[in-house]
């Protein structure tokens, strides 16, 4: 394993740092502390080729970038303090009222306007038995972007030498409050010689949350078996999409009540050889191709992205969970820990 810091940019006149994780198979992941970031992710292929197959910039300068910053991707972005979106831009809790930013519509997407994504997070490197990481520390203040509370977030990304990529969260609150992290890595297993399309998905759920037409979970339950989205066994994104006629932003249920440690998907793409095995503590995951994601995006070295050319696999609490009956942990309570964790574990 190794570890290398170097200079991303300056921000409000702080140098942002840039934190490099390597293991022994040339699995590479980069991180910055502008949003606690992953901007670079590179793995070999069936011939040992390596390359990058993460959505992001090799600059600080990238993520501010019009085109960027108008279609707003939020690529490889630590979202909170709730990630997706909240109806209404608004919820109740112990009797009052919040309102919070509606930069989706009418709703409220990812945090509100200066989210999680959007900070500068202090870091502090490790090295340990099970690899090599980063611990990012954030303090979000009581009513920041609309939410009650003080919260002292921790997310911890390791990198281990079997070519796992752990996210740990950790957050306590000193009142009754949303929480919901993710992480917003777009991959591409196929290095962005091609989009998505030729990727093979399975992801073990056979229920999902409704959508409204502004794109806020309803709270109802759609049960898949047997349609176009059913993807418990492996199917090409692209067939999926035909038979859609659409691109993913399917908030998949996972069978997982009790917070274990379980199998929600695995991505795979035969003209590379690699795959992507996600697991997670959490209820559910949002499985997204990017079907809104601006052709006009490029990383600096011309590296292509845009509509189909990434995937996410966010796992999170249920979206719009404050205002749904019994959604599981959407809140929580003061003095009370959030923890959660996923793993995105590479093969080839």
């Amino acid at each position: 394993m190794s570890l290398h810091i170097s200079d991303f940019g300056t921000l409000s006149g702080e140098v942002i740092k840039e934190y490099t994780l390597k293991n022994a198979n040339g699995v590479e992941v980069n991180i910055t502390n502008y949003g606690a970031t992953i901007t670079t992710i590179k793995v070999p292929n069936s011939k040992g080729v390596i390359e990058n197959i993460a959505c992001g910039f090799d600059t600080l300068e990238g993520y501010f970038g019009k085109d960027y910053v108008e279609n707003a991707p939020y690529f490889g972005g630590t979202i909170g303090r709730y990630c997706s979106q909240i109806k209404d831009a608004k919820f109740s809790l112990n009797g009052k009222e919040y309102q919070l930013a509606n930069n989706c519509g009418p709703n409220n997407l990812h945090g509100g306007r200066v989210g999680f994504d959007k900070k500068i997070w202090t870091a502090e490197t490790f090295e340990s038995s099970n690899g090599s990481g980063v611990k990012m520390k954030l303090k979000s203040n009581h009513l920041e972007e609309g939410f009650p509370g003080n919260v002292d977030v921790e997310v911890t990304l390791t990198l281990a030498d079997d070519n796992a990529l752990t996210i740990d969260y950790v957050a306590t609150p000193d009142q009754d409050t949303p929480l919901s992290l993710t992480n917003h890595t777009y991959f591409n297993l196929n290095a962005f010689h091609s989009d998505v399309e030729c990727h093979n998905a399975q992801v073990n759920a056979n229920k999902r949350l409704e959508c409204d037409d502004t794109g806020a979970a309803t709270g109802r339950v759609v049960n898949v078996e047997g349609a176009a989205d059913d993807m418990r066994q492996p199917k090409k994104i692209g067939d999926a999409h035909n038979e859609m006629s659409d691109g993913f932003e399917n908030f998949y249920i996972l069978d997982n009540e009790n917070a274990n440690f379980v199998e929600a998907a695995k991505i795979t793409c035969p003209d590379s050889g690699r795959s992507l095995t996600v697991k997670t503590t959490e209820p559910c995951m949002l499985l997204y191709t990017g079907k809104y994601t601006s052709d006009a995006i490029k990383r600096e070295n011309g590296e292509q992205y845009g509509k189909y050319r990434g995937f996410c696999c966010e796992t999170h609490r249920y979206p719009n969970g404050p205002n749904i009956e019994n959604s599981p942990k959407s809140i929580t309570k003061a003095g009370e820990t959030f923890k959660s964790t996923t793993q995105f574990k590479f093969d080839w």
